[in-house]
């Protein structure tokens, strides 16, 4: 071989000359993206293997190659870590480590947190009923309706069970940045719906949860929630498996593994596995626009369910319950419950709702689990 055909094999080899114009928006995207999570600080855990992962397949596609499309018959290294999402395998993983997490004193303590988490779900069924409109199927609307709960695991999950692999990646993109603009999208929609009345309410110091009560709420919402919607027993279970670690007191290990090491495992396998599937040909088409939009609406509804509910309690208790925190029921945490202290705070600087917030706030992560054990029900997965 000739000094000149080593040259020309080198230059083939180049990205630079089989790249399209799409895969050079993407990458552009990718590296917004990475400056978001970097410079803003939105969801850098979340955001930087995702667009990283959005940047290579964009670079060099045959990373997410399959055993049969690949040349050498051996799959790319991000096809093999998608297949731990198409199993469903590392959104229950990312579940058992938010359970070790997750402290469920505050819901347990003021139990009527449960209907504002439900409350909460609003955006779920408003995006799915809207997705059907625009001509999705049922079960493809179910997967993208999903992103109103703002809970990019369980968004993941019900759409590999609903076998909607081929929009995962606009699905989870548009989940974890809206988690990601939480503090930007909410206020405005909490401002609109309270008083400035409302915002000002303060409430009561929550009674002490015992470690009694502690143990014994994942084994009851487990037994509970699984007898009535088996389906939601990868999600459920893991979460709840993973607080019982925590509150147990008897397993310090397990807790610490499955809220740290496996926790940021799973993130940097379930990230970059997810980015890659932002592909220019799957990801620029009028189908992502819609479901991008469609996010936002479910997002929009979720938070105002919740702020309604919140305001209908607030009257039925006597003004006990701000219902700022009402907002906190999508599944964000604990973003979601700092944004209802944030926009009280700036009614009355004295004002703490965090805590109180915290109980629709895991009331939602529980809550969009079951919204997709519905789901699942209904299109008899």
């Amino acid at each position: 071989m000739d000094f000149s055909s080593l040259i020309n094999n080198l230059l083939n080899q180049m990205a630079f000359f089989h790249l399209e114009a799409g895969n050079y928006i993407m990458i552009a995207v990718a590296l917004f993206f990475l400056w978001l999570a970097i410079k803003k600080g939105f969801e850098p855990l979340l955001l930087i293997p995702i667009s990283f992962g959005m940047l290579l397949v964009n670079i060099y596609p045959d990373i997410m190659y399959s055993p049969e499309e690949a040349s050498n018959g051996t799959g790319g290294l991000l096809w093999y870590f998608f297949q731990l999402d198409a199993w469903s395998i590392l959104p229950s993983l990312i579940f058992m480590g938010v359970g070790a997490m997750t402290d469920f004193g505050p819901l347990i303590a003021n139990p009527i947190s449960f209907l504002m988490g439900a409350a909460a779900q609003l955006g779920i069924y408003a995006a799915y009923f809207l997705a059907i409109l625009l001509g999705f199927s049922g079960a493809e609307a179910a997967a993208i309706s999903i992103i109103g709960g703002a809970d990019g695991p369980t968004s993941l999950f019900l759409c590999s069970k609903l076998g909607q692999t081929q929009i995962m990646g606009p699905i989870a993109v548009a989940a974890y940045s809206y988690m990601a603009l939480v503090p930007i999208i909410q206020p405005p929609v909490m401002k609109l719906l309270t008083s400035e009345r409302e915002r000002q309410i303060k409430m009561e110091q929550l009674r002490p949860v015992s470690k009694l009560e502690k143990i014994l709420f994942p084994i009851v919402v487990t037994v509970a929630v699984c007898l009535i919607l088996p389906s939601t027993a990868p999600l459920v279970g893991m979460l709840m498996l993973g607080n019982l670690f925590r509150e147990c007191g008897v397993v310090k290990q397990l807790m610490e593994t499955a809220s740290n090491a496996m926790m940021y495992i799973v993130v940097i396998l379930l990230g970059t596995s997810v980015g890659a599937t932002t592909s220019a040909e799957a990801f620029l088409n009028v189908t992502t626009l819609k479901i991008v939009a469609l996010g936002l609406v479910a997002f929009i509804f979720g938070t105002a369910g919740g702020v309604i509910l919140g305001k209908i309690l607030c009257k039925l208790t006597g003004g006990k319950i701000n219902p700022l925190i009402g907002s906190a029921g999508v599944s964000a945490v604990p973003m979601a419950a700092r944004v209802s202290q944030k926009v009280g705070s700036e009614a009355d600087p004295t004002n703490f709702l965090l805590m109180h917030a915290m109980g629709p706030n895991v009331a939602g992560v529980i809550g969009t689990a079951v919204a997709a054990g519905a789901f699942m029900a209904v299109f008899g997965v």
